[in-house]
């Protein structure tokens, strides 16, 4: 079987003025690159470099670096850019680095020529042992952040990306973006080899004018102006990178004419937001696969598709279930892991379960273990974080969660009385250590112990997992929270001032008014009717229909050195906007009539709440209106959604019944990052007193409402003790 090096040469010769590599400044055609490729391979075998680590952003030079190291037989060792200082440290030693390729001019380096500079690293002492026949070597994450080195050869990388070529044959291809790091294995196999394979041009930019950044950062606009500027047929996707573009194609920021086949991979994906993402114009495909087995191993298409899978085997490699239902892969599995013994067993055995249909169709069904996967592709192990948190913060009890989240979230345990703001600064200083990926974006404190007689912990103390996830609404309710700085919304260098934690602390008591009322629990434990959710999202669409209203008279009446939170208040508005008929169509998928809603009166907590933001506004300092902000997007962020899937699931409504709580869960994460930013701005002692004191008086009347749903078999409570 000719390889990846003849492959590559053979297109150049078919069609050599073809562009294959393009970036906004620069292109190369099939032979120019094929001529490029060459001569730095030969700088290479010059200078004796046997083993080698590329550095730095998506740029040619990287992709040049890359095919460079093929041609010559060099082992290449791709750096991921989140890996922290300590993790790239053991990448090079563990490997035996002999230099460094960058993108760019780097102390004591050479240049080899097409922006690719050579840095010599020391002659390791000890090298970990490396299988014969490695030519790439990619490192994990590392669950437990030690990344782990698994070895391929180029006939393992061939035989993937042929039998991916394959696959989507039918599917004319003639542009693909990358927009995940090059140093991820899945674009550098299917994002660069795949597309040259194809005889298509890969587009290349740095990944912050694409709006990422690290591992996990996200910026919407830039990706969508970045997908809209290019005008790909083809990106790879994560979870994560999935669901905002499918939100961005919703409320049609995304130019899709172009698109024809998006990839997702690196974690679970609902079909429900594969369906969403195709009506709304964005072919969308799941797949699955391992670096343990060069990259991708399952694969829908348009031909051979199916809801709920990842698809059929690709050709090159068997798959079968084991009886325990364990997926094992036979026949591209890895060399073995560098510095380790490779086990001599055919089927290898992933580690996730799954089942596989009669006609071929493979689903997985999550880890067999703990290991948690964030919607960035990230695996994380628990354990490993949960021992960062106890020994770290020296408390006694710490469970990690947030499998299929952006980032992963902690519910911990402090008995010695720390205050938030004391807490909060721990945590930060904790977050500062861990690789980006692995940075918790909101810790849930406890004042009491988890106990073993609530079934949430084993007799030698280890949390009972299952137990605490069925509970988990319950759990953050009760606790507090502490929102951290997330990766994917803060710029590297961003400092906050102390009043949003003080705002945190001084509203914790009042707080407690509507995370103790009795529909989180009884939601838990089934006793929540249609009645129940139709009364609630009726008093949600009273007050939301003010929220813009609100907006507009705080800003009128802000005084000038105010100036820069009206200018976040036009921002605010816009993201606002129609949120009301947002809940009119929920309530109407639940079959209640919206317009006898609309004209409607509230609950009287929430007319009392209404009119008391008012009254401030134009009486008071109208910087009490962020005492609302402070409420309603707090508990959306940690109610919403963890509660509108427990709803929909006891009650049996469509998706289209939650488009108001499954949105403001996930679009609270980044209002309230902007908030944060906003109240840590506000410096005037009565600015500060006047949001803290809304704050108390709203979580008092939200809590009335929360108190006063009515719930089967309990009798409605009829006190507004605040009014």
């Amino acid at each position: 079987m000719a390889t990846l090096p003849e492959l590559l040469k053979g297109r150049a010769m078919a069609h050599p003025s073809r562009i294959a590599l393009r970036e906004p400044e620069a292109e190369y055609s099939y032979r120019q690159m094929v001529q490029a490729a060459e001569t730095v391979a030969a700088q290479l075998e010059l200078r004796g470099i046997r083993r080698v680590g590329i550095c730095g952003d998506n740029t040619l030079a990287w992709i040049l670096a890359d095919l460079a190291c093929l041609f010559a037989g060099v082992v290449c060792v791709p750096v991921p850019g989140f890996f922290s200082e300590s993790q790239t440290a053991h990448l090079i030693r563990q490997a035996g680095l002999n230099g460094l390729l960058h993108s760019e001019s780097v102390n004591e380096s050479d240049t080899l020529g097409h922006g690719i500079w050579l840095r010599t690293l020391p002659a390791a002492t000890v090298t970990a042992g490396m299988p014969v026949d490695t030519a790439k070597i990619t490192f994990t994450s590392g669950s437990t952040g030690t990344p782990k080195g698994v070895c391929l050869s180029v006939e393992q990388m061939t035989a993937t990306t042929l039998a991916l070529k394959e696959r989507l044959a039918g599917i004319e291809l003639q542009t693909h973006l990358c927009i995940l790091p090059l140093a991820t294995l899945l674009e550098n196999i299917a994002g660069v080899y795949l597309p040259l394979l194809m005889g298509a041009s890969v587009k290349v930019e740095p990944l912050a004018s694409l709006g990422m950044t690290g591992s996990s950062g996200l910026n919407l606009g830039r990706l969508v102006e970045g997908v809209n500027r290019n005008s790909p047929q083809s990106l790879i996707l994560v979870p994560e990178l999935a669901m905002a573009l499918v939100g961005a194609a919703e409320q049609g920021q995304l130019n899709s004419s172009s698109l024809r086949f998006l990839a997702v991979g690196g974690g679970r994906v609902s079909a429900e937001l594969l369906s969403r993402g195709r009506a709304a114009g964005l072919p969308l495909y799941e797949g699955y696969g391992l670096s343990e087995c060069s990259s991708v191993v399952a694969l829908n298409v348009p031909a051979a598709g199916r809801e709920g899978s990842v698809g059929k085997p690709l050709s090159h490699v068997d798959i079968r279930v084991g009886s325990d239902g364990h997926i094992l892969v036979r026949g591209n599995t890895h060399l073995g892991y560098l510095g380790e013994d490779l086990k001599q067993d055919d089927w290898l055995d992933t580690g996730d379960l799954g089942a596989l249909s009669t006609d071929g169709f493979l689903s997985v069904n999550g880890r067999s273990k703990n290991l948690l996967i964030t919607t960035f592709g990230r695996n994380i192990s628990p354990e490993w974080l949960e021992s960062e948190l106890v020994q770290g913060l020296g408390i006694p009890q710490a469970v990690v969660f947030g499998d299929g989240e952006p980032q992963p979230m902690a519910l911990i345990t402090v008995t010695d009385g720390r205050s938030p703001s004391v807490l909060a600064a721990s945590l930060r200083q904790l977050n500062q250590h861990l690789p980006d990926y692995a940075r918790l974006a909101t810790v849930y404190v406890r004042r009491q112990r988890l106990n073993q007689a609530e079934g949430f912990i084993t007799a030698n103390g280890r949390p009972v997992r299952a137990c605490i996830q069925d509970h988990l609404p319950t759990l953050l309710a009760q606790a507090f929270p502490i929102f951290l700085s997330a990766p994917w919304i803060n710029q590297p260098g961003e400092s906050h001032m102390a009043f949003f934690d003080r705002l945190q602390q001084e509203t914790a008591e009042a707080r407690a008014h509507v995370t103790g009322a009795p529909v989180v629990k009884a939601i838990g434990e089934g006793s929540f009717s249609l009645e129940s959710y139709n009364w609630f999202l009726t008093q949600a669409f009273h007050h939301v229909r003010h929220t813009v209203p609100l907006m507009m008279a705080c800003g009128a009446r802000l005084p000038q050195r105010l100036g820069f939170v009206r200018k976040a208040l036009v921002e605010y508005i816009d993201e606002e906007y129609g949120h009301d008929e947002w809940i009119l169509n929920d309530l109407e998928a639940c079959g209640a009539d919206k317009e006898a809603i609309r004209g409607g009166k509230p609950d009287l907590s929430i007319e009392l709440m209404v009119a008391y933001l008012y009254d401030q506004i134009s009486r008071g300092n109208p910087a009490a209106f962020f005492g609302m902000v402070q409420v309603l997007e707090g508990t959306s962020i940690e109610l919403a959604t963890p509660l509108g899937e427990q709803i929909q699931k006891l009650l049996g409504l469509p998706d289209q019944a939650f488009s108001y709580l499954y949105s403001h869960g996930a679009l609270d994460q980044d209002h309230f990052e902007f908030f944060r930013n906003l109240m840590d701005g506000l410096t005037d002692p009565s600015d500060q007193q006047a949001v803290i004191d809304a704050a108390r008086v709203v979580y008092r009347l939200y809590g009335d409402m929360l108190h006063n749903i009515p719930l089967p078999d309990r009798r409605q409570e009829q006190s507004h003790e605040a009014a």
